[in-house]
């Protein structure tokens, strides 16, 4: 299609997003243009990183982009989208050699506030009281056999769990295919 091949991102297939633009465009005031690098030195973020309280170090460039200054044509918001992915694609060059996205200093992001914390811990409770009251009703906790029935079911959710937080490690995923370097067009005399 004339675009160049990408080394960083994947080629955009923009029938769903042309749709979401002419859907969503009197709705939605901006979109918003995110790029996520991890660096090479650092360990993959994953589910069980996360659950098990260990930090990694992420980079992310974001940009507002108004809908108001998208093309007005579905052609023109395809062709638009394809520009934005190339564009990222030489971002990630420029992270890649220069170990940043921009020239701008980079903002590190503070801890979480506590209010994050008093909301989580506040639906655990909500949800726990109710799965009890619901234990309670259905007299589950009357009887030693509803009580290993509760216990063997939480346990096989909980392994079940377990499993699926392992699958999602970078490690057990497929890798992405290298692509060669580009190299720059030779000038033939002959040709």
């Amino acid at each position: 299609q004339g675009l160049p091949i990408p080394r960083n991102v994947l080629v955009p297939h923009t029938k769903g997003f042309v749709t979401a633009i002419s859907n969503l465009g009197l709705f939605v005031p901006a979109i918003y243009d995110i790029t996520v690098a991890i660096p090479k030195t650092s360990p993959s973020p994953t589910l069980l990183r996360l659950f098990n309280g260990q930090s990694s170090v992420v980079y992310v460039h974001i940009k507002r982009r108004l809908m108001k200054q998208l093309p007005e044509t579905d052609e023109a918001v395809a062709q638009w989208c394809k520009d934005i992915f190339v564009e990222k694609d030489k971002l990630f060059d420029k992270h890649i050699a220069e170990d940043t996205f921009s020239d701008q200093p980079s903002k590190d992001m503070d801890r979480r506030p506590i209010n994050s914390l008093l909301i989580i811990t506040s639906w655990a409770c909500i949800v726990a009281y109710g799965i009890l009251k619901f234990l309670q009703w259905s007299s589950l906790l009357s009887s030693w056999k509803g009580i290993a029935l509760s216990a063997f079911g939480l346990a096989n959710v909980t392994i079940l769990m377990q499993i699926l937080i392992l699958f999602t490690q970078s490690e057990c995923s497929n890798p992405a295919a290298k692509v060669a370097p580009r190299k720059p067009p030779k000038n033939d005399p002959q040709s």
